[in-house]
């Protein structure tokens, strides 16, 4: 079993060739400056990768959820977003 997510190369809006690893069963908090990519690496990549990967294993259509610009995000785990209104 992963015991890390690995992102290399990610290089949504923002974000210049950043390659990281996170560990999973963790509380993660990502910090920085305003426009350093903290929101960019967590929704733009992260969680758009999981969830187009949880379509897919679903066999749902994903052409709406674009692949993130990305070299290769390793030991990610499909993800289900919801919204409490």
């Amino acid at each position: 079993m992963d015991t890390f997510i690995e992102i290399k190369g990610a290089r949504e809006n923002n974000l210049k060739n950043v390659s990281l690893r996170i560990p999973k069963n963790k509380l993660v908090v990502f910090t920085g400056l305003s426009g350093s990519g903290k929101s960019t690496l967590a929704l733009d990549t992260l969680q758009k990768e999981c969830q187009r990967q949880y379509m897919e294993s679903m066999g749902l259509v994903t052409d709406f959820i674009s692949k993130p610009k990305v070299d290769a995000i390793i030991g990610l785990s499909p993800f289900i977003m919801h919204t409490v209104k």
